[in-house]
């Protein structure tokens, strides 16, 4: 594992407890699964350019499905 791995999974991480509070009190489920994703996603990629590739999908999917 190197640095930019490890930063990489602490931004997406930290984005994805955010959406995850942010899903849970508005009883909404696309930011809590997103939020989900995001913090599951850097402990199984290890690929810094496939992580950022779904950290921004997974980021910015709140904002395309509003429900």
């Amino acid at each position: 594992m190197n640095v930019s791995v490890l930063m990489g999974g602490i931004l997406f991480g930290s984005i994805g407890v955010g959406f995850l509070v942010y899903g849970k009190k508005q009883h909404a489920i696309i930011p809590l699964i997103s939020g989900m994703m995001l913090i599951v996603c850097p402990y199984v990629i290890s690929n810094i350019y496939l992580l950022v590739i779904t950290g921004i999908l997974f980021t910015a999917l709140p904002f395309i499905i509003k429900r």
